[in-house]
């Protein structure tokens, strides 16, 4: 497998594999990952769709990029997914996807014409006192000792910044800063988390760095995720023979370390409750989702909180079974050991009072029935308690949503913390209560939110454990590397397989584990797209010093003559040309 970047790769269509009509593949896990894992199979390895099976502990696919109507209860979307145009595996498989919504188009075209004609910006980034607007006017705030601060994780070593927490790096000015309430909201960031996962962000989004502030770095579907990206891929799979086998439960895998290598040799499954086995033959591959940050995951309702679920839980047990047969094969429990560090509550508030779309339009300053971009992105409510953030994307969220209902996405930072005007703690609150939180937040007059929470609005909690397990502070080795080697036959997926310099908590992080396990494994000749080399773009690290210092220019030192005769040089060459045009001098 190699990494490449540029259109000679990027348009070339690689030929069948050695053994492609007799390869069957085994995946584990029905999430973006997996469903990428089989799309690649099918299009780039030329394996047939018939000899793909995916194998899915629950009755749907799609992971955690869900989106659902649950009976007596109401809309659910757990989380959402913030997409950007460098997202190169993604964006090279949604090419290749037929678009449900327009005929003759892929999904890729699709959510292409749908941001160019609707592109994303927010109008209100953060509230305080109740809904008024933060006054941060786009700027980061960031002292000189937090750009220091700054710099210096950008410049450092991987291994400096392993095992280490973000405030062991970084001071407390850089921690009181827009910069990093900003940062932390958009990305669910805690200061316990990783020094290393928060370089590798820098790294990997600096290019965006000036549309932290008003989202117009963002770009979002039509629908919720799993109506724009899921149902699509799973008809596109299903089109080309795909086997989707659900209420499946891979319980442990079976290898055979012999002269330096491992083949995975058995799977362990329940399926309806009966244990079976599947025996692996000689071009025969299972590729295996490990951990899941939505595993255990509980619902409430608009009358009952979510409760958090600390049995054990299924993936992340796999996960462990796999992890005592080979050291390479990562340490789980560097990641879902810690629940109290890795849990957050989010909720999804459906509007049935026309009264409650009016004060969400007086914040984010458009029609929420318009169709088009309403809040941009999330609002952080940055004095809440909870550091409670929201956002409305376009609606209709669901197609199948009325037109008079608004879908809201809420979640909170900081689930433990009594809040403003519900005095217990997010995670004991039920829906009507966080609805209350919400409306109160907003700016509603406290005299209308008991009557708005209970009649005007249906909202579902959804507490999940592990979350941002992957946020932990870890080590090299703590996640397996796609193709561990020596591996023959078996790859892993998902957020907790490691491929080099992308990051976790993406889109792009799943399907580029099921892209690289494919090619990899299969020896596919074309390349797989690089991880966007913004970070060793000149033009892309001055764009984002300039940002960072709010506009502010560079200060020459030394005595005036010195000055002038470095401008001089300056002015005379390409250095001082990019300089000028980035605004740094």
């Amino acid at each position: 497998m190699k990494h490449t970047a540029g259109n000679y790769e990027a348009f070339s269509r690689p030929r069948p594999v050695e053994h492609a009509a007799d390869t069957r593949a085994w995946i584990v896990g029905a999430g973006l990952a997996g469903l990428s894992a089989a799309v690649f199979l099918v299009r780039d390895a030329g394996v047939p769709g018939e000899n793909v099976t995916i194998l899915e502990k629950s009755d749907i696919a799609g992971g955690a990029l869900d989106g659902f109507d649950v009976p007596e209860k109401g809309f659910v979307i757990r989380g959402g997914r913030e997409l950007e145009d460098h997202m190169e595996c993604l964006w090279d498989m949604m090419r290749s996807v037929p678009s449900l919504e327009i005929e003759g188009a892929s999904v890729l075209d699709e959510f292409y014409w749908l941001n160019k004609d609707d592109p994303n910006y927010s109008l209100r980034r953060a509230t305080v006192k109740q809904g008024q607007d933060a006054g941060h006017e786009g700027r980061f705030d960031l002292p000189k000792a937090a750009q220091k601060d700054l710099l210096r994780i950008f410049l450092a070593s991987r291994e400096e910044m392993e095992g280490k927490r973000i405030d062991e790096v970084m001071g407390k000015e850089f921690l009181a800063s827009p910069f990093w309430m900003y940062w932390r909201t958009m990305f669910a960031f805690e200061e316990w988390h990783s020094a290393l996962e928060f370089k590798l962000y820098v790294h990997r989004f600096v290019h965006h760095i000036g549309g932290l502030p008003d989202f117009s770095a963002l770009k979002f579907t039509k629908y919720n995720q799993y109506e724009s990206f899921v149902l699509p891929l799973i008809s596109y799979l299903r089109h080309h023979g795909v086997v989707f086998q659900n209420l499946t439960e891979v319980t442990d895998v079976d290898f055979a370390h012999r002269a330096g290598t491992i083949r995975a040799t058995v799977v362990h499954t329940v399926h309806d409750g009966v244990e079976e086995t599947i025996e692996l033959g000689e071009h025969d591959h299972v590729l295996m989702t490990i951990g899941s940050l939505v595993d255990n995951s509980d619902e409430g309702d608009h009358h009952t909180a979510a409760r958090l679920n600390t049995d054990p839980a299924p993936a992340w047990e796999f996960w462990k079974r796999l992890a005592k047969k080979d050291p390479s094969f990562g340490r789980p429990e560097v990641f879902c050991s810690s629940i109290e560090k890795t849990k957050w509550e989010s909720a999804t508030v459906t509007t049935l009072d026309e009264r409650i779309p009016a004060y969400i339009e007086k914040i984010c300053q458009r029609d929420p029935f318009s169709g088009r971009v309403v809040t941009g992105g999330i609002v952080t409510a940055e004095d809440s308690p909870w550091l409670m953030s929201w956002t409305v994307n376009r609606q209709p969220h669901f197609k199948k949503q009325p037109k008079d209902q608004i879908v809201v996405w809420v979640y909170g930072l900081f689930v433990d913390t009594p809040g403003d005007y519900v005095t217990k703690p997010m995670s004991e609150c039920t829906g009507e209560e966080i609805t209350q939180e919400w409306l109160y937040q907003m700016g509603v007059p406290a005299d209308e939110i008991p009557e708005l929470a209970a009649e005007g609005a249906r909202c579902v909690p959804v507490m999940m454990p592990y979350v941002t397990t992957f946020f932990m502070p870890r080590h090299a080795g703590d996640r397996p590397l796609v193709v561990p080697d020596g591996a023959k036959n078996f790859a892993f997926l998902g957020q907790f397989a490691e491929t080099g310099r992308d990051t976790i908590f993406t889109t792009e992080y799943s399907v580029r584990t099921g892209m690289e396990a494919v090619y990899q494994l299969l020896d596919v000749e074309r390349g797989v797209p690089e991880t966007w080399g913004s970070t060793y773009d000149v033009r892309s690290l001055l764009d984002a010093t300039t940002r960072m210092r709010d506009g502010k220019k560079l200060d020459i030192p030394g005595p005036e003559m010195l000055r002038k005769r470095i401008m001089k040089r300056l002015d005379e060459g390409e250095i001082g040309e990019l300089l000028e045009e980035y605004g740094l001098i």
